[in-house]
């Protein structure tokens, strides 16, 4: 139902999240007139594409919460560990959904749940949509959220209750800046492309030619014309053969192609321009035509995304987050899968890291998930590693260098 066609209640709410709502604020308007919104904007391949490999990338580093002692720090379990609850999201599933919030929304409201004791022991996602985010000194942190569901009820929570991670923003205080929001313009542009482009096929602009008779006919004579015409000269069947029409027609080719509409030239920069929005490298957007690097450098290539975009989100997840934690813990993303060496390069840092006196062999060989050899104190010359024996003493075997 749409927003006006609801019934008016006493004190009812009108959920920000209603389409309705939005389209007829134009909260979503830009130049090109076609209306941006989470739905739409996913429709855009590169767009999916996007969300996709950013959030997918950041739920595949394993969130893992640490503790500062005297030994240096140690990893300890947390409510972090399973954060979407036992019975709801898997970790995979829940920073997923953390960051297609914040990459669409610019926001991400989490609820807290707590357990019998008052502790937190998990983070439900909101839609940011439905969250409204006021000012109140009086209340703790002094942000009030009003949460809006479904059904038109409304819930005001705190910062007991919710915790905010917003995206770059203007006003520290407030909402983080949407994507959709700020690049509006753009993404309205890519839309309006896809539009035009529908259009195109569905009003058969593409079609083969014209065919102009000299006399003029009826809408039945020009019917039985056309009819005639594809019967002798379409399918297999009148392949090299001779049509005859007992009309004096002119076949005009139709020369309009998608190249000259600059189709194709207007996709590949939307894709640019999406690329740039988000941050993803051309090539993960499967885009290789103009600049493909796929394959070379691979590891200074996930370095460099890792360092100028994957940090600059993980590292405010990770913050908000850690305040969460009782003091001296936090918690950080793992990022040894992500930039993990080639298995040549991996095995001389380990030796060098052996050699150097920073891990044992046998966490070394943990890493390569090798079982652990009996001295867990050995040292090795340069260019060797360590080889489980039938002995019980370990035996090493030389590296080719």
């Amino acid at each position: 139902m749409g927003w006006f066609g609801r019934r008016k209640q006493e004190r009812a709410q009108i959920s920000i999240a209603d389409p309705a709502f939005i389209d007829f604020f134009g909260f979503g308007r830009n130049l090109s007139g076609v209306n941006v919104s989470e739905l739409s904007s996913l429709g855009v391949a590169a767009v999916w594409r996007a969300v996709s490999v950013l959030s997918g990338a950041i739920a595949n580093l394993p969130l893992k919460t640490y503790r500062d002692s005297d030994d240096g720090r140690v990893q300890v379990a947390s409510f972090l560990d399973d954060p979407g609850g036992f019975e709801s999201m898997t970790p995979f599933e829940w920073v997923e959904t953390v960051m297609a919030h914040l990459l669409l929304h610019g926001n991400a409201f989490l609820r807290h749940v707590h357990g019998g004791a008052g502790q937190i022991v998990g983070l439900q996602p909101i839609h940011p949509s439905c969250v409204g985010l006021d000012f109140d000194s009086s209340v703790p942190g002094g942000k009030l959220f009003r949460v809006t569901y479904d059904d038109g009820t409304t819930e005001f929570l705190t910062a007991i209750d919710v915790t905010h991670i917003p995206a770059l923003a203007t006003d520290p205080n407030g909402r983080g800046l949407s994507p959709l929001w700020v690049a509006r313009n753009s993404l309205g542009t890519t839309l309006a492309a896809d539009q035009s482009a529908s259009r195109l096929f569905a009003n058969g602009m593409l079609i083969s030619g014209l065919v102009t008779p000299e006399d003029d006919l009826t809408e039945d004579e020009a019917k039985t014309i056309k009819d005639s015409l594809r019967a002798k000269m379409l399918g297999s069947e009148n392949a090299g053969d001779v049509a005859v029409i007992n009309r004096k027609l002119k076949f005009e080719k139709w020369s309009m192609t998608p190249e000259d509409s600059q189709f194709i030239e207007s996709r590949r920069f939307q894709i640019e321009e999406i690329s740039r929005i988000f941050g993803v490298p051309p090539h993960l957007l499967m885009d290789m035509e103009r600049q493909s690097s796929w394959g070379t450098g691979l590891i200074e290539q996930n370095q460099a995304w890792a360092r100028y975009t994957l940090q600059g989100w993980t590292k405010r997840i990770e913050q908000r987050l850690s305040r969460l934690l009782p003091r001296p813990r936090f918690c950080e993303f793992d990022y040894k899968g992500l930039l993990r060496p080639t298995p040549g390069e991996e095995i001389n840092l380990l030796l060098a890291e052996v050699n150097g006196g920073l891990i044992t062999v046998n966490e070394a060989r943990a890493v390569l998930n090798l079982p652990p050899i009996d001295d867990t104190e050995l040292r090795l010359p340069p260019g060797q590693i360590p080889q489980q024996g039938q002995g019980a003493a370990p035996q090493v075997q030389d590296v080719p260098g």
